[in-house]
């Protein structure tokens, strides 16, 4: 394998126009940088999956939660994000049957003829791979379902989540594909942000980690971006360290079916001190899976290379990245964070 030191790694949203829009600045950027490449989960996805709250609502299976308040969501300082009511499955739904529209295939599958077209005329670099991210069936479970009626939901999602997983299979070659989980709400369980953890929770996490990872083919990449959240441009929990990240991706890692091609692990803003850093020493990824660290941050040259440096001292290869998607951020800034990945491999 090449030196995974001289790679970056895009998460998934980029806040530009268009899939050919991220396609073109990614690689005119850091096109023999990057193995696989993501269409920016432009329009309705910037906001990752709120459209999927959309998509609920308008549900004829769905209602409401009356009995419960709303879900008041919170960054760690407080800051509240927004409140949403709850919603279940009505009562008298025929869940066997009910397969949810999520929407995922349709942009994979229009974003990659783009792709296609555009690596063909050698705009994009031959071996690079179409990239699709894809939130865990906890993402929405958590975000937007009443834990009253939460268990029934999450298998009528996550069978949802086969059909679009396996029409992109069909859409997409599966030696030009590769697929990321974005692993947040599982994260926030590890961090008690939910009320109402269950006292099983690392096993119904890594039990749903390691099925999704099943719903993608030996022949496919597969990736998990473990993420600490950005719905206001910053974390939903403040990581004390890398320790509860380090545990869910050795996680990941033993109770997988298939084999894990990467792993994207977020760092913090900042400059925390080498204590920080100290539980990436146990981390525990066989040699064939490439391992991403979110380290770099808009207009902060000098603190991108002391916390790669930092970082080395415990693991000396890695790629780089952000720690989450750019969706939420101001679109003047994509110059200079694809700026910050091409200046931390001349610094490395």
């Amino acid at each position: 394998m090449s030196n995974i030191s001289s790679f970056a790694h895009l998460v998934g949203s980029i806040p530009l126009k268009s899939s050919e829009e991220v396609f073109c600045s990614v690689c005119d950027a850091l096109g023999r940088h990057i193995k696989r490449l993501p269409d920016g989960e432009t329009g309705e996805r910037t906001n990752w999956i709120f459209y999927q709250r959309q998509m609920l609502a308008d549900h004829p299976a769905m209602e409401v939660d009356q009995s419960i308040p709303k879900f008041v969501f919170k960054q760690w300082d407080g800051k509240v994000i927004r409140e949403v009511q709850l919603l279940k499955l009505k009562d008298d739904v025929d869940t066997d049957n009910l397969i949810f529209p999520i929407g995922y295939a349709h942009p994979a599958a229009d974003s990659y003829a783009d792709f296609a077209r555009l690596q063909n005329a050698g705009s994009i670099p031959p071996d690079v791979k179409f990239q699709v991210s894809l939130p865990t069936p906890f993402a929405t479970g958590y975000n937007y379902i009443s834990p009253n009626a939460r268990g029934l939901f999450l298998e009528v999602y996550e069978k949802s989540m086969a059909v679009d997983v396996e029409k992109i299979l069909t859409a997409v070659p599966h030696d030009k594909l590769a697929i990321q989980w974005d692993v947040c709400q599982e994260v926030l369980i590890f961090e008690n942000y939910f009320p109402d953890r269950s006292a099983d929770y690392k096993r119904e996490v890594f039990d749903q980690l390691a099925r999704v990872g099943a719903m993608v083919p030996a022949d496919v990449e597969l990736g998990y971006h473990i993420c600490y959240g950005s719905p206001g441009d910053d974390h939903v929990v403040k990581p004390k360290d890398f320790g509860v990240s380090v545990e869910i991706a050795n996680g990941i890692i033993e109770n997988a079916t298939r084999t894990v091609n990467f792993l994207h692990i977020p760092g913090t803003y900042g400059q925390p001190d080498e204590a920080f850093y100290a539980p990436l020493g146990v981390l525990n990824l066989p040699g064939d899976c490439e391992l991403y660290l979110g380290l770099l941050f808009h207009d902060d040259e000098d603190g991108d290379r002391q916390r790669i440096a930092v970082a080395r001292k415990i693991i000396p290869e890695f790629g780089v990245s952000t720690v989450c998607g750019w969706g939420r951020a101001n679109p003047e800034r994509v110059p200079s964070l694809l700026n910050s990945h091409a200046q931390a491999f001349k610094a490395g």
